[in-house]
């Protein structure tokens, strides 16, 4: 057998995911809507980086959401804390190891387009990773990013939310800076001339590893507040974490639905 990367506990189980969803800040409630669940802490999986952000409980949670086996990561690490690129995407390797071939990535973003509105969802069309960081650093791995975030399974989740009376979907993309530091009013007005509608400081890296991985990747970010500069409000990791929190309900609705229908295209 080849050597494996992460060495999971005895009491694993009988669990065969097929979805692999990452969870950003404040979200991590969204672990209450699964059933048949099996809890483990990042502590007990060897190989395997722990967070320690608020909001980023550091537990895997392998469940059933809408009757799919699926494995959800109650929190990430960032760039920001010290670590690499590839430490950050190493949620995705283990994914990888499990035999998923699809991974939900969300985020905690602030937005840069003016038009669109905190507590909202955006799904992630595209990014910038502005970081300049990447988790293949180390080999020549020349990955293909012309289409990141899965035109297919785009298309089913704006089926899906259009479907749903209460859910609206942005649709943008996503810039990638290092943090943590909320950007400033000028930094906010570059990324909008980027063409950046959202930004945040996960993320990137976990979906250039997926596709590396020939994962599929669908990514979408709550959007918890207004950048710098659009309202004249202070930013704080606090407000951040309680939008993240009444947004996960939502983000349960819409993925209830739509993950039976993602294995099945």
């Amino acid at each position: 057998m080849a050597n494996l990367e992460f060495s999971l506990p005895e009491n694993f189980g009988e669990h065969d995911p097929k979805i692999g969803l990452v969870l950003g800040s404040g979200l991590g409630d969204f672990v209450d809507a699964l059933t048949d669940t099996q809890q483990i802490a990042y502590t007990d999986i060897s190989g395997l980086p722990k967070s320690g952000v608020e909001g980023h409980a550091g537990q895997l949670h392998l469940g059933k959401l809408g009757g799919v086996e699926i494995a959800v990561a109650q929190g990430r690490v960032h760039v920001y804390e010290g670590w690499s690129a590839r430490d950050t995407a190493a949620m995705i390797r283990l994914f990888d190891q499990l035999g998923i071939k699809t991974v939900i990535l969300t985020n905690a973003a602030g937005i840069v387009n003016a038009n669109f509105k905190p507590g909202r969802w955006m799904l992630i069309s595209d990014h910038l990773n502005l970081a300049r960081e990447s988790p293949l650093t180390g080999s020549p791995t020349f990955i293909d990013q012309t289409e990141v975030y899965s035109r297919e399974l785009r298309e089913m989740l704006r089926t899906e939310a259009a479907e749903i009376s209460s859910s609206h979907l942005f649709e943008g993309v996503y810039a990638w800076v290092n943090g943590p530091e909320y950007e400033t009013p000028a930094e906010v007005r570059m990324l909008r001339s980027l063409g950046a509608d959202a930004v945040g400081m996960s993320t990137v890296p976990e979906a250039i590893q997926a596709r590396a991985l020939r994962m599929r990747v669908v990514g979408l970010s709550c959007l918890t507040n207004y950048g710098a500069g659009l309202s004249g409000q202070p930013l704080n990791h606090a407000e951040v974490v309680e939008v993240g929190k009444h947004a996960a309900g939502e983000l349960f609705t819409l993925l209830e639905s739509a993950v039976p229908a993602m294995v099945e295209i």
